[in-house]
Parts: C-alpha cells; sequence; structure tokens
C-alpha cells in the first residue's frame, strides 16, 4: 500500500496534542505564531515573580517589604483587564482593527518596564551617587507597573483576537493552547535566564533583561503581523459615539451567569491558592520532611491536576453538566484539604501527600469547569468576547495574587499569635499558623458551593458540558 505525500503530512498533524484546535478560518500555522505573544507574557512573568524577586532579596539586598510591595504591582492592575478588553472590543481605526493596537501597546509598555527594569533595580539597591533617596522606590515602581499593564493588555487582546478567530466548538481548545504556551514559556524562559545569571553581576544583568525586553518585542511583533483582518471604517463610523463601559458590562451581567461565575472563579481561586507558598514549609517545618522530599510536592501537586484533567474530559464527553464538575472539584479540595491538616497529629507524609495529590486532582477540575464555562458564556449587545474573557482573566490573576498574599500573613500572624500563647496553651504549636489556613480555605470552598448552586440547578443543558465532535483532546484542558 502506498501512501502519498498528503496522507502523511495529514496524518503528522493529526498527531499533534492540539491539532484539533486549527479550523479554516485559524489555519495551525497562523494559530502557533499568534501564540508567541503567550510565550512574551510567560517570560515576563517569570522575571517578575521568580528571578527578579530572587535578585532583589538576595543580590541587591533589598528589604523583603519592598520587593513584596513590587511584585504586587501587576496584581493591582488586574482588574483593569475587563476594561481593557471592552476598549479592544470599541476600538474604531480607519483599517478597522480591533485588537491589534492593544497587542501592540501592550508589548510596547511591557518592552518600555523591561527596558528601565534593571537601572530602577540597581538604583534601589543603594548603588545611587545623586538624586533623592525615594528615586530606586519610584522607578522601580514604575517600572513594574509598566511591565504588569503591557502584560495584561497584551495577553487580554491576544486571547480575544484568537476567540474572534476560532470558531465557536474549537474555541476552547484554542484558548486552552494558548495558556500552555503560557506554560511553556515560563518554563523554557525560567531555564533561559537562570543559566544566564549564573555568574551575577549588575552589568550581566542589564543585559539578561533588556535582551528579554528585546524578545518580547519580537515575538509579539512576529505574532501579530497580519492576524486580524483590514475592514475599512469611514470618518462617519468611526466618529460615531461608542457604548460606555457601564452599559457594555450590564449587557455582560445580563447574560444571568456571568456575575456568579465571576465570584466563583474569584472565591474559588482564593480557596485553591492561599496554599501556594504553604505546603513545602508546612511539610518541612512541621513534619519533618527533607529539601528532596518537599519538593516532590510540585510533581505530585502536577499529576493530581492531570488525573483531573482527565476525569473532566471523560465527564464532559459523557455530557456531565459544568458545574456540577466543578463543585465536585470543590468537594474533592475539601477532603483533601482536611488531609493536609491531620497529617500534622498523625505524623503522616503518606497522608500529607495524598492531601496534596487530591488538591491538584480538586484544582484540576475546577480550572478546567470554569474555563469552559467561562468561554461559553452569553455575549448580549454592547458587551463583546473582549470584555467577558477580561473580567475572566481579572477575576482569576486578582485572586490568585491575593490569595498568595493572604496565605503568607495569616500564616505569620496566627502563628505568632499561638507561640507567644495567646491563642491558648492547646493552640501553641508551629502548626497552628498552618492549619489556620487551611481551614480558612476550606470555609472559602463551601462559600463558592454556595455561591455555585444557582448555576447547578439551572434546568436547561449548556453546550460548554456537551462533547465537541464526541471527543475532547488534551487541548481543552487549561493550565
Amino acid at each position: 500500500m502506498i501512501i502519498g505525500k498528503n496522507q502523511v503530512k495529514q496524518l503528522s498533524m493529526s498527531m499533534l496534542p492540539f491539532s484539533d484546535a486549527a479550523s479554516e478560518g485559524l489555519p495551525m500555522r497562523q494559530l502557533l505564531r499568534l501564540s508567541l505573544f503567550q510565550i512574551s507574557v510567560g517570560m515576563a512573568m517569570v522575571l517578575l515573580l521568580g528571578t527578579l524577586n530572587r535578585v532583589m532579596i538576595v543580590e541587591l539586598s533589598v528589604p523583603a517589604i519592598i520587593v513584596a510591595s513590587m511584585i504586587a504591582l501587576p496584581v493591582v492592575v488586574a482588574p483593569f483587564r475587563a476594561l481593557l478588553g471592552f476598549r479592544s472590543d470599541t476600538h474604531r481605526s480607519a483599517i478597522g482593527w480591533k485588537r491589534i493596537p492593544f497587542l501592540w501597546f501592550g508589548s510596547l509598555w511591557q518592552f518600555g518596564g523591561l527596558a528601565i527594569m534593571p537601572f530602577a533595580l540597581i538604583v534601589l539597591s543603594g548603588d545611587q551617587v545623586m538624586g533623592p533617596s525615594w528615586a530606586g522606590q519610584v522607578l522601580a515602581a514604575l517600572a513594574f507597573l509598566m511591565t504588569g499593564l503591557g502584560m495584561h493588555m497584551t495577553q487580554t487582546a491576544g486571547l480575544a483576537l484568537a476567540a474572534d478567530r476560532a470558531e465557536d466548538d474549537k474555541r476552547p481548545r484554542v484558548v486552552a493552547l494558548l495558556y500552555v504556551m503560557f506554560l511553556l514559556g515560563m518554563a523554557v524562559s525560567a531555564v533561559i535566564v537562570g543559566w544566564l545569571l549564573r555568574d551575577f553581576s549588575n552589568l550581566q544583568l542589564i543585559r539578561v533583561v533588556q535582551g528579554c525586553a528585546v524578545a518580547t518585542l519580537v515575538l509579539n511583533i512576529i505574532a501579530l503581523w497580519k492576524q486580524e483582518q483590514v475592514r475599512p471604517m469611514s470618518a462617519a463610523e468611526r466618529a460615531e459615539p461608542r457604548p460606555l463601559f457601564r452599559e457594555a458590562w450590564a449587557d455582560f451581567m445580563a447574560g444571568g451567569e456571568a456575575g456568579r461565575l465571576l465570584v466563583v472563579v474569584a472565591v474559588g481561586g482564593l480557596a485553591f491558592n492561599m496554599q501556594d507558598v504553604l505546603l513545602e514549609p508546612y511539610g518541612g517545618e512541621i513534619l519533618g520532611l527533607p529539601v528532596a522530599a518537599t519538593t516532590l510536592l510540585t510533581a505530585v501537586w502536577a499529576g493530581g491536576a492531570l488525573i483531573g484533567f482527565a476525569l473532566a474530559a471523560r465527564w464532559l464527553q459523557r455530557g456531565l453538566d459544568v458545574y456540577r464538575q466543578c463543585a465536585r472539584g470543590m468537594l474533592i479540595g475539601v477532603a483533601c484539604f482536611s488531609m493536609i491538616i491531620f497529617a500534622a497529629p498523625l505524623g503522616s507524609a503518606a497522608v500529607f501527600y495524598a492531601g496534596a495529590f487530591g488538591i491538584g486532582l480538586g484544582g484540576g477540575l475546577f480550572a478546567v469547569s470554569t474555563l469552559v464555562a467561562a468561554m461559553n458564556l452569553p455575549v448580549l449587545g454592547k458587551a463583546g468576547r473582549g470584555l467577558a474573557l477580561g473580567a475572566w482573566g481579572a477575576a482569576q490573576a486578582t485572586a490568585a495574587g491575593v490569595a498568595i498574599a493572604l496565605g503568607g500573613g495569616l500564616r505569620d500572624l496566627f502563628g505568632g499569635l499561638a507561640q507567644a500563647g495567646h491563642l491558648g496553651a492547646a493552640l501553641n504549636s508551629p502548626a497552628t499558623g498552618y492549619t489556620v489556613v487551611y481551614n480558612i480555605e476550606i470555609l472559602l470552598l463551601f462559600a463558592t458551593l454556595v455561591v455555585l448552586g444557582p448555576l447547578v440547578r439551572a434546568p436547561q443543558p449548556r453546550p460548554a458540558t456537551r462533547a465537541h465532535d464526541g471527543k475532547i483532546g488534551i487541548a481543552d484542558f487549561p493550565t
């Protein structure tokens, strides 16, 4: 049997994990090129939350409170993603572009923030010969704010452009592919930047961070090139008054599910993310696990999340309501946070690891469910996809940032009170600060279930709960 060249090409394309995300309106080549903007956003995220965090504290000896304040600035900008998405929905230009201008200016903000970042950090460390003493703080804050604004603008407009071009049944796969590319950008950037900064110096810091700024601009220009169709607009069309954000927001919320789903994303995000900075310290300080053992927690958690993705695929294929699936994820989270709490009095590493695995499993189900539900929110009147994706991204990013800060702060507060004897002899233990946070997360999960309840009871099945063409592939799974 002779296999032709075209058959071989079709076979190789079908074997790609995201081959089912492409469509006639958004071919695979253009989709992969568009996804490059997520690589640049992932690279900036690694710099802000990982590399520069460590550089400021260790190499530049910047106080931790100042470092935490700088890192929090991009989170402060996150709620404006809904407004940025709305502006891209209603933008008017002579050639009819809506998303590309926001991708371009977001790239410029991101480039500018990274370009001035190393100089601002060097001044922040005290290495200055003139100017006011507060100049370092102001310059560093400006750099972080510019980079954060650029990241949010680029990502919101890019996701909206991909959603515009994708067919209805392909849209969740396309957005999921873009988030996987975001993870890929973080992973590759972390390795490369870490290797380049192995011999640290101020000059090397400038080279690396400004190199990332140039890479951001190059990647994003390639990503946005010829991605949006030119639709010339007349001067009269451009002069028409734009809809107000509050009117578009009212239309968006009029869909019935939008507001409640955003609350579910925000409160559920708080519940699942407060433990992000606590699991490894809990294992080491309370259970006495060595560094190698606690390092395995990431793999255990990720394994649970992958199992959650697989279960979500099967349940969605069988027609399970997406909100019932979301509720299952939260109930698993309640049980597994309880396991983490009881691991301390039991002194059991096995219970601890099982709890970490289950948190990943529940979080995976929650992530899949909220993404699929958000992608199918009704778009009415003046509200567009940019507003919908921006609102979802704002809720998700803000909840994650606030949760991490709250988790560490509440652990320190209640841990200090307990060890000072203010909470009584029974709670005078190093584990108290951790267990208080885990109990708060359980309460937040119950609160999320309460908010979710009316959506679960809705009588009509939703398109998101039905299988797409009878199957769900790996591209359906968000990160």
